[in-house]
């Protein structure tokens, strides 16, 4: 399992760099699939925004597939180095992908050797839980099933200042998961 985690993505040197260096192969050969937050409109999704938000990090262009929400099952069983889940709303991104049934291929994939990237939003939908997400996000989808795709052990503070240090605390107290923080300039990489 490879998992790059970060609270802004290729948003700021730091969390680029990380990215772009712990890549399995240079990033110019990654095949990646965007998986573009809650927000994303057929419209956006066929018009070469996303196309060009990803190239502009260094993907190449014929590399590049960006997720339509409206047709899942085309994105199933690509051959893909790389997914990358953007910020945005977690609550609604993680329940905009089970409806799809979107969250058991990004588990396929991962499972398979797929290197992970996410990033804020991206990165919580990952973990075991993502309630503690609650005082951060708005959870305007009604969500009630918390549970995260699990793929990594514990929960993430994304965006960790002292602001949430009360949070974290309560989190770390309860005991329940590994209780991890990334503020704005960390990542968080795995390989196993």
């Amino acid at each position: 399992m490879n998992l790059i985690l970060s609270s802004c993505d290729f948003q700021n040197d730091n969390s680029r760099n990380c990215i772009i260096d712990n890549l399995k192969i240079p990033i110019e050969k990654c095949r990646i699939l965007f998986i573009p937050n809650e927000r994303a409109t057929l419209k956006a999704i066929k018009s070469e925004l996303y196309f060009n938000r990803i190239q502009a990090f260094g993907f190449q262009r014929d590399n590049i597939y960006v997720f339509n929400y409206y047709n899942p099952k085309a994105y199933c069983d690509l051959d893909i180095d790389v997914i990358y889940v953007s910020g945005g709303n977690t609550f609604a991104t993680l329940d905009r992908l089970r409806k799809r049934g979107f969250d058991k291929e990004i588990v396929n994939y991962v499972n398979k050797g797929v290197t992970y990237i996410g990033g804020s939003a991206g990165a919580h939908i990952i973990t075991k839980n993502i309630k503690h997400v609650l005082p951060f996000d708005d959870n305007y989808c009604g969500m009630t099933d918390f549970d995260g795709l699990g793929l990594f052990d514990g929960i993430i503070f994304c965006h960790y200042t002292d602001e949430r240090k009360r949070y974290y605390d309560k989190a770390l107290s309860e005991g329940k998961y590994k209780v991890h923080k990334l503020t704005d300039e960390d990542c968080i990489v795995i390989y196993e």
